[in-house]
C-alpha cells in the first residue's frame, strides 16, 4: 500500500464482502459446508466463488455464508441453497466453476442445476 486512499479502498471492498455474507434480511441463503472435510475438499474456493459471483451480479436478496458439517463428507464440497417457499437444494462435489453456473442458473434464473445435486450424484444414480 502506498496511500491512505488505497487502504480505504481495500477496507471498503472487504466490508462489502462481509456485509454480503452476513446479510440477515436475505431471502435466499447459500450455505457452504466448511467443516474440516469440506475445507480439505476445496470448499473455501467454492465459498469465495459464490461470494464474488453474487456480488458481481448485485444479488441483494441472497446471503452467502458458511456452515459446519452437513453430514455427507463423501460428497464435499457441499452447498445447500435455501429459498423460502421452495425445497432445499443440496449441491455436491462443487467447484468454483460449478458455483458460477449455480449462481447464473439457479439464483438468477430459478433453474436448479440437477446434474450437480445430491440426487444425481448418489450411490447407484446414473
Amino acid at each position: 500500500m502506498k496511500s491512505l486512499a488505497e487502504l480505504q479502498a481495500i477496507r471498503d471492498k472487504t466490508r462489502a464482502a462481509v456485509t454480503l455474507r452476513e446479510n440477515a434480511e436475505a431471502g435466499t441463503r447459500v450455505l457452504v459446508g466448511m467443516a474440516t472435510c469440506g475445507i480439505a475438499a476445496g470448499a473455501r474456493p467454492v465459498l469465495n466463488a459464490f461470494v464474488e459471483e453474487v456480488a458481481k451480479r448485485g444479488l441483494q436478496d441472497v446471503m452467502v455464508t458458511q456452515t459446519g458439517c452437513i453430514g455427507i463428507c463423501q460428497y464435499e464440497p457441499v452447498v445447500e441453497i435455501v429459498t423460502p417457499g421452495h425445497e432445499k437444494v443440496t449441491y455436491v462435489k462443487m467447484t468454483p466453476e460449478k458455483a458460477v453456473r449455480v449462481v447464473n442458473d439457479h439464483l438468477v434464473n430459478g433453474n436448479v442445476v440437477s446434474e450437480y445435486t445430491i440426487g444425481a450424484n448418489a450411490i447407484g444414480a446414473k
